[in-house]
């Protein structure tokens, strides 16, 4: 298959105007928050943010953030749990800086000013998520923690006198001196005055902090801005991707009907962990012959579970039942999710909730080392378009608030410790493209129906030539629709070479061709790079696997 070049760059009009920083942090939610606060002590930081201070990911976040906060528990226990729902594919030295640093960096939230729920003895009150073995997910608001987070970061960064804030404002390429090294990005910015239009951001390292790309598909969880835009960068930068494939559908997802697209609401893992029960349309609970958890197995079994029940029955979607909570548990334990069935007609207090799965997080991503450097110099990730190598195949629940939290202070860390001087940035280099905002829709649909739970060749082939020949569907019309969808055509054709590579099953990655786990020749890494305008795959095999009891 002859597939047409890809973009080293956007196409863009020249910067019109300039601002300059120590440190570059693009992104608003819990990770580029928090990179923000902590990165101060390295110079004068500028946050860029695509919409506003608080709209990113983590407001949507209902479930709440997983740490060894409890009587009973430990941070051993913690990774043994994720090092389970990684399915082998975990970096272990990754995992245990997660769950051993992560309750102090909870702390450390919560004295930033985040108020999370409480019992009466003053403790914060503790839950449990499929995964887990231990109630050890903290929340806020009952099914708001997300939004807690989001609100409390976000009035710090406001009353912080050297954070520069730019909001509406999507991030375009990345800008690297002589030597090859990050020193800022081009950016348009949908605004007035000064800076208006595409300009540039110049500094002396830059932190991606941009969240996920749920967008590449028809049904998400991920708001609107979540097209991939920090992967695409990067990988038009020259960095590293790694483990793209592994894309975790969020088993329960509020079905909107057949002809339902774009965001959709998310019906928290929460709501099982507190007893809901899935069942068909004839009442019957089909998860507890499929896994000894049941309903609380990780994700991707139950994601799976649901669509081979559809399938088993015909039916579009499932149910989520729990009438049994009654009103009081609903209104306090779960007012968002109560809310926003409402708003659709459906009562949970006296019906069953109608679920199906839609894409949710990406665990893989810009591939970074234990302190979020990327392959290119000066160029750090974090929070979800990272691969720190926690998630490994699929991530274990709510550990994605705390990724993003204890892997942001760590970045914070390196960069306080030694910056380069400012240099000028070099001449972009290599063919700008844009593809037509039609094309958008085309791709997601193309995606969701060859790249989406159930994977096979076939599909995935079908997917590949649908996304070439939307590759040669360009535009001479820069604007945000353009500039996205050409984010969401390059992220999606690395998503799919991976998935199409990567033959066998493991954790969120499933193919009905290649239905076994293959250690022996798949237990490792897919690492992408787009270069020359073409994608290009190596498998970095893992070492052998070593006991951690």
């Amino acid at each position: 298959m002859n597939t047409p070049a890809l973009p080293a760059r956007l196409a863009a009009p020249d910067p019109g105007w300039s601002v300059r920083a120590d440190v570059i942090v693009v992104g608003s939610g819990v990770a580029g928050l928090t990179v923000a606060l902590r990165a101060r002590r390295a110079g004068r930081v500028l946050l860029v943010t695509k919409a506003q201070l608080d709209e990113g990911s983590t407001r949507w976040a209902q479930g709440g953030i997983a740490a060894a906060l409890g009587e009973g528990d430990s941070p051993e226990q913690h990774l043994r749990d994720t090092l389970v729902a990684g399915a082998g594919l975990c970096a272990e030295d990754a995992v245990r800086i997660l769950v051993t640093e992560g309750p102090d960096a909870v702390r450390r939230l919560i004295d930033t000013g985040a108020e999370f729920d409480r019992g009466p003895d003053g403790d914060v009150l503790l839950t449990r998520e499929g995964g887990h073995l231990r109630n050890r997910i903290a929340h806020a608001g009952g099914d708001a923690t997300g939004a807690e987070i989001s609100r409390a970061l976000v009035a710090a960064v406001r009353a912080a006198p050297d954070i520069e804030v730019i909001e509406n404002a999507l991030v375009l390429d990345l800008l690297k001196d002589a030597s090859g090294r990050a020193c800022g990005v081009t950016l348009h910015v949908m605004g007035e005055g000064a800076r208006d239009g595409v300009g540039a951001a110049v500094g002396r390292a830059v932190v991606l902090a941009t969240g996920g790309m749920g967008q590449v598909f028809s049904s998400t969880t991920n708001p609107s801005v979540s097209t991939g835009d920090g992967v695409a960068l990067a990988l038009r930068g020259g960095a590293e991707v790694t483990d793209l494939e592994f894309v975790q559908f969020h088993p329960t997802v509020l079905w909107l009907g057949a002809g339902a697209e774009g965001q959709q609401p998310l019906v928290s893992e929460a709501v099982r962990g507190e007893g809901a029960h899935l069942v068909d349309a004839a009442g019957i609970r089909f998860m507890t012959d499929r896994h000894p958890l049941g309903e609380l197995a990780p994700r991707d079994i139950v994601a799976k579970g649901i669509v081979r029940r559809m399938a088993e029955t015909g039916a579009e979607h499932m149910y989520l039942d729990g009438r049994h909570f009654g009103a009081d548990m609903w209104k306090h334990r779960f007012p968002t999710i109560l809310a926003a069935c409402r708003a659709h007609g459906i009562d949970p207090v006296t019906e069953p909730i109608p679920v199906a799965p839609a894409a949710h997080h990406a665990s893989g991503g810009v591939r970074t080392d234990l302190h979020g450097r990327t392959s290119v110099p000066g160029l750090y990730a974090c929070g979800e378009v990272a691969c720190t190598g926690v998630h490994g195949a699929n991530r274990l629940a709510s550990n994605s608030l705390l990724e993003g939290l204890v892997f942001a202070e760590r970045i914070a860390a390196d960069l306080a410790l030694d910056m380069p001087p400012f240099a000028a940035p070099a001449a972009p280099e290599g063919p700008a493209g844009l593809l037509g905002e039609e094309v958008r829709l085309r791709l997601q649909r193309a995606m969701t129906s060859g790249a989406g739970v159930l994977r096979d060749a076939h599909g995935m082939a079908r997917t590949e030539a649908a996304l070439a020949e939307l590759a040669t569907r360009t535009s001479t019309d820069p604007c945000t629709q353009t500039w996205e969808t050409t984010n969401l055509h390059l992220v999606a054709s690395a998503l799919t070479r991976a998935a199409l590579l990567r033959e066998e099953t493991r954790g969120c990655h499933w193919r009905e061709d290649y239905p076994d786990l293959d250690d022996a020749a798949w237990r490792g890494n897919l690492v992408t790079s787009l270069r020359e305008g073409a994608l290009h795959v190596a498998y970095q095999a893992h070492e052998p696997e070593e006991s951690t009891a």
